[in-house]
């Protein structure tokens, strides 16, 4: 199965609900992507449930795969899956491919109808570290090379069965609704926007791991080399959790996630506190201008490399990454916890869970974008005097380092689709990559 060649790519239409009627267009034969993209825009316009999107590619050589968070072959998303694939292989040429195959790269896209009921900080771009500045596309391997070709096309997967239209939401993938092109999945959607989003969160929590090593190797603070330890020990428990949830099992205490969250809710609030401690210096701070040698007394190491204000950010990061991973658990175990609507409940859970660590998030982004727009001026010890050269410089680049901060956050959430990129490797186990916009 090679996308490169023009070879017919199949596309399943999934929902998470049973009943729901939407026009078929399996009729219309391959789509180029500029139309599925049509066709999505206007399944998520009309459609009254989720409706989501899965294709079944070529598996690219060459990638970046150190952010993945493997499942077991046996896992319920590994059979979910191949339950889909396999009831579509007989009668359509492409799935049939698919289903031969051994190693399979399967996309799932989330319409941006959809992605914005998930919630805002589970997904943005996703940064390349091949290209500065650079954000990963579609399919976009570490080489830079596309893996689907412009004369790639795709073909629209009927149901399965248009007598199994009376089963119920929680049924397996592969179930049918009549006179449609659409597929009730649920289980499947759920699990694979939950390991996506609980993957792109660790992706986050490596991140701020490996800066704030960098900061300390600098500061030597014994005191937040603590609190880095404690919150990155929490990271075995979480772990545990989310694999025995996506394998439909029971979180129970002996997981150790019970004091992992208090930890996590510690440094939640310890952020919080230095926040409302930056907000308050901002506020102080009169006409924009302000004296260099305030500025790093309220930030310390604002204007240098390292500094105890930048380890600061990067806890405050790793303590958000980290309790969005245990929101994406506690929507999982939500989700789960009743069958007739899984994803709704998943979606619901999110959006109540992660409202006060959303607020934390961008308030941390507000002190950033207020501390770029910061003019600095020289101390005033030097304002009756000619300054040199040296001073000067130190100046200059303080400032530029103040308005590096703003550069690199958004707080605005992502508009577009988001995509779910899930590897079938060929012992059968799989390989789900963070979630991103695409």
């Amino acid at each position: 199965m090679s996308d490169v060649d023009g070879t017919i790519v199949p596309v399943w239409t999934l929902s998470t609900t049973q009943g729901l009627t939407v026009p078929a267009f399996a009729d219309e034969g391959t789509l180029t992507p500029e139309r599925l993209s049509e066709l999505r825009s206007a399944l998520a316009a009309f459609a009254s449930a989720p409706l989501v999107t899965l294709e079944a590619h070529s598996l690219p050589a060459k990638r970046d795969r150190s952010t993945g968070l493997p499942l077991d072959a046996m896992s319920p998303l590994a059979q979910e899956l191949s339950r889909l694939v396999a009831a579509n292989a007989q009668k359509v040429p492409a799935v049939a491919h698919v289903a031969e195959s051994s190693e399979v790269l399967y996309r799932m896209v989330v319409p941006a109808k959809v992605a914005s009921q998930v919630g805002k900080g589970l997904v943005r771009p996703m940064r390349s570290k091949a290209v500065d500045g650079g954000v990963y596309g579609d399919l976009i391997a570490v080489t830079g090379k596309k893996v689907i070709a412009a004369k790639a096309s795709f073909v629209p997967v009927e149901a399965a069965s248009a007598g199994a239209a009376g089963t119920a939401v929680g049924a397996a993938a592969g179930t049918a609704v009549a006179g449609t092109a659409m597929t009730v999945a649920a289980p499947l959607v759920l699990m694979a926007v939950a390991v996506g989003a609980s993957a792109y969160a660790d992706h986050e929590r490596q991140k701020a791991i490996e800066n704030i090593t960098e900061l300390l190797e600098k500061l030597h603070d014994d005191r937040l080399e603590a609190e880095r330890s404690e919150l990155d020990g929490c990271r075995d428990a979480i772990d545990k959790a989310t694999a025995l949830l996506l394998d439909r099992g029971k979180v129970g205490a002996s997981l150790g996630l019970d004091s992992a969250v208090h930890a996590i809710s510690t440094a939640t609030q310890n952020a919080e506190r230095r926040v409302k401690k930056w907000e308050a210096t901002l506020d102080g701070v009169v006409g924009n201008h302000v004296d260099v040698a305030e500025l790093e007394a309220a930030f310390p190491g604002v204007t240098e490399d390292g500094g105890e204000f930048r380890a600061h950010l990067e806890l405050a990061a790793l303590a958000i990454a980290l309790k969005r991973r245990v929101v994406v658990l506690q929507g999982v175990e939500a989700g789960q916890s009743d069958y007739e609507n899984p994803f709704e409940n998943f979606v619901r859970s999110l959006r109540d869970d992660q409202q006060r660590i959303n607020d934390l998030e961008a308030r941390v982004e507000n002190v950033l974008m207020r501390l770029s727009a910061l003019e600095l001026r020289s101390p005033k010890r030097l304002i009756d005097k000619v300054m040199t050269r040296k001073q000067v410089d130190s100046l200059l680049d303080a400032s530029y380092r103040l308005r590096a901060l703003g550069a690199g956050h958004s707080a605005s959430a992502p508009k577009g689709d988001v995509v779910i990129e899930i590897e079938k490797h060929s012992d059968g186990t799989l390989l789900v990559l963070p979630a991103r916009a695409s």
